[in-house]
């Protein structure tokens, strides 16, 4: 079901949302304060929830909402790894609506291979280094890699930072 959620249209997924709009706080002037603009999605059959406040636009924040909910999604449920799912030559832009998908699918293959860098890259004909920077380019990528080595008893990978 998950490559499913993450490859529908946005109003299929809708579908399956239970939609909140309420006032935010914060900055963004007296109108933050007078308008329904932030909006609260709740996608019932994963169970994920998120938010998005950053605009005064109701119809961006449902978009921004949208695009959080997928990568949320991609980065909560695990599937057995795809046999046929390998990175090619040119890794999915952080802006491709393909890309939680394309997260997605790299992280299971790394929890499979329990978090092992060496072992994961081998698997998806890559080097280990070129799979550490792939995670390191994204953070959140990079924070659930960790998360899954820490869940294995391994040391977190080492920062890419110069």
């Amino acid at each position: 079901m998950r490559d499913e959620w993450l490859t529908a249209p946005d109003d299929l997924l809708l579908r399956d949302c239970k939609l909140e709009f309420r006032k935010a706080s914060g900055n963004g002037g007296q109108k933050v304060n007078k308008t329904s603009s932030a909006v609260r999605l709740s996608h019932e059959p994963s169970g994920v929830v998120v938010t998005s406040a950053e605009s005064r636009s109701q119809h961006e924040n449902r978009r921004h909402a949208l695009k959080a909910l997928r990568m949320k999604i991609a980065l909560s449920h695990r599937l057995p790894p795809d046999s046929g799912f390998r990175i090619g030559e040119i890794a999915t832009s952080l802006h491709n609506s393909a890309y939680p998908l394309w997260a997605a699918k790299l992280l299971d293959r790394f929890q499979f291979q329990e978090g092992d860098l060496k072992a994961a890259a081998t698997a998806l004909e890559i080097s280990p280094s070129r799979l550490a920077r792939l995670l390191w380019r994204d953070p959140v990528l990079w924070t659930e890699a960790n998360r899954i080595r820490a869940a294995f008893s391994l040391p977190p990978l080492k920062s890419m930072e110069k």
